[in-house]
């Protein structure tokens, strides 16, 4: 229980990666504060699966391409819960297409959520943490914020951008008990990525294990999929006392895609 007493925020947390981070957190004793999109029922099950570890769990539905929405969702934290000490930025959106096709409202609403989002939370949480001398700004970007892949012009442009702020914010607080740090995962096994290996297996007439391969193959020379539970191991690890020095990292969970 060491992040007891403790209030995080995670966004993009009703499913997937999000939610894994939550519930993490959330059995190390922090309070968390659910974020997305969803059902209702789908949402409820989120809550009703973070409160299990007997920590209070409260939800806002703000939308991450609105700033004052995202201030907002930083209030109810306050109000519900406590002031934020962890604030993981985890959501995201993704959209594929040429540079030349590539629909300029796709790419302003990719870079608003993947990117500006990230800036919109760390501006309003640093203050009190500042005040408090501790925090944990923790930003899921991705291996694509270190290297590229065609038709994801708007995903890379944004993940590099998240870990280019990281750094700027680690050296800003690198006299105080903040620290700014980011996940950079490869392939994880969430619902989207399923969606994903059964429309290549549709596509390409292949049988689902041989479309999953294939996908990992391609990338990830362990041909394994990180886990939600694994990104939310080293969430938790970058918010313990060990990782206090560690700052401005840009840390791969990724099957050994970056060492090719």
């Amino acid at each position: 229980m060491m992040l007891k007493g403790r209030v995080a925020v995670v966004t993009g947390s009703t499913s997937g990666i999000g939610l894994g981070i939550a519930q993490t957190l959330a059995a190390h004793g922090a309070s968390v504060m659910l974020n997305g999109f969803g059902a209702p029922d789908a949402i409820a099950a989120a809550v009703r699966q973070t409160s299990a570890h007997r920590v209070p769990v409260a939800y806002s539905g703000a939308d991450m391409s609105k700033p004052d929405e995202i201030v907002g969702m930083l209030r109810q934290t306050e109000h519900d819960l406590g002031t934020v000490d962890i604030l993981v930025n985890n959501a995201g959106i993704q959209f594929t297409a040429p540079v030349q096709e590539f629909p300029v409202d796709r790419w302003d609403a990719i870079l608003a959520i993947n990117l500006s989002a990230v800036f919109h939370g760390i501006r309003s949480v640093l203050p009190a943490m500042q005040r408090r001398n501790w925090g944990r700004i923790i930003n899921i970007a991705s291996t694509h914020g270190l290297v590229a892949s065609v038709h994801k012009a708007a995903y890379v442009a944004a993940k590099h951008g998240v870990i280019g702020l990281t750094k700027v914010v680690a050296l800003e607080t690198a006299t105080t008990g903040v620290t700014c740090n980011a996940i950079c995962p490869g392939w994880v096994l969430t619902p989207l990525v399923s969606q994903q290996i059964d429309d290549l297996a549709a596509r390409e007439h292949l049988s689902v294990a041989e479309a999953r391969r294939r996908l990992l193959a391609e990338k990830q020379p362990s041909e394994e999929f990180a886990t939600a539970e694994q990104i939310g191991a080293a969430v938790a690890f970058l918010c313990s006392d060990a990782a206090a020095q560690i700052r401005g990292v840009a840390l791969p969970v990724d099957g050994g895609w970056l060492a090719q």
